[in-house]
């Protein structure tokens, strides 16, 4: 247990075209890393049990099978919106054995990303302009507060005050750099998937998601990279979700896919680290547990990719991402908890 099988080195190598540099800047981890193994055995299975079924269709931003709603009305509001939903989009779980913050709106009560989600559009229906970059750049914690209200009886959502500060920071970066609206940065971007998610995290500080490790700084921009492909599925790929180069984005480091990862045996961990993790003992954000797990799970994608694409199964790491969180959303009798770390970036 601990650092990769020598078979696996020659695989944990980066494309030649590395943009973004996450997967460059995760191999090292993945490589000399202790605590935490990927399993080939465990990442084949995976993907000859997927290959053996068609592919299923991931549905745009807003349709019924993410089971979440968002506000889409086609123009510069809904990408506002979603860059909003997409700077809030982070740590929601709860204290073990404590209720976690949900949300009602329309009769339905969410937890989760679900949650947040409708909020943000029981806000809009509510008649608040999330959209509107001055209305951000000036929000205040208790309209904040209101907008994110709980139902009765449940905590408030974890991390307000950052979510406050990202929220603000949506409005004023947006006033000072793009004219008020996020339809300006992608046009700046070129439209180019990998250019917008560089831009997020040179621009909007909350979504310049890196860690250390070895001297080195490695990123993972998991909150920028989604809001690139939430974008595109929110304008269903055309108009101004009509992005380029997709395919060079990598998975979206959270807590749900090493969950599910591990469960099927595509990773493992250490002894030590499985008791904290299945102890619910927190990692601190940035320490070599939480980044492992974080480079393991971007790396356990890619490898899961070319994998399926020797099997003629063509799928980016965005789309595989998808399925797996969304497969990690249906709890099972052996499943162990996920890693828990408060942190601003998933």
């Amino acid at each position: 247990m601990g650092i990769q099988p020598s078979e696996w080195l020659a695989e944990i190598t980066p494309p030649t075209r590395d943009r973004l540099g996450v997967l460059s800047g995760t191999a090292p981890v993945v490589r000399e890393g202790r605590l935490v193994t990927l399993d080939a055995a465990g990442i084949a299975a995976v993907a000859e049990r997927w290959a053996a079924t068609p592919w299923p269709a991931a549905p745009g931003l807003g349709a019924p099978g993410l089971g979440a709603p968002h506000f889409s009305d086609g123009t510069w509001r809904t990408a506002n919106w979603v860059l909003l939903l997409d700077a809030l989009n982070f740590c929601f779980w709860g204290e073990p054995g404590q209720p976690r913050w949900r949300v009602m709106w329309r009769g339905q009560v969410s937890d989760g990303y679900y949650a947040l989600a409708a909020a943000l559009a029981r806000a809009v229906e509510d008649g608040r302009p999330l959209w509107d970059a001055a209305y951000l750049a000036a929000l205040d914690t208790n309209t904040l507060a209101e907008i994110l209200r709980p139902v009765s009886g449940n905590p408030p959502i974890p991390l307000f005050a950052q979510r406050l500060a990202n929220a603000r920071e949506v409005g004023q970066t947006l006033l000072a750099r793009y004219e008020g609206t996020a339809v300006a940065a992608v046009a700046a971007a070129g439209h180019d998937a990998v250019a917008l998610a560089l831009l997020l995290a040179r621009d909007f500080p909350s979504f310049n998601d890196v860690a250390p490790w070895g001297g080195q700084t490695v990123p993972f921009l998991k909150r920028a990279q989604i809001c690139v492909a939430d974008l595109r599925a929110s304008f269903g790929g055309e108009g101004l979700g009509a992005l380029t180069h997709l395919d060079e984005l990598t998975a979206f480091a959270d807590y749900k896919l090493p969950q599910l990862l591990r469960r099927w045996g595509a990773l493992s961990y250490a002894p030590a680290l499985a008791a904290a993790v299945d102890g619910y003992t927190p990692l601190a954000p940035a320490s070599p547990a939480e980044v492992e797990i974080r480079a393991a799970t971007i790396w356990a994608v890619e490898l899961l990719r070319r994998r399926l694409e020797t099997l003629g199964i063509a799928q980016r790491a965005s789309a595989i991402d998808y399925r797996l969180w969304d497969e990690s959303q249906t709890a099972a009798p052996d499943d162990r908890p996920y890693h828990r770390t408060r942190t601003l970036y998933y």
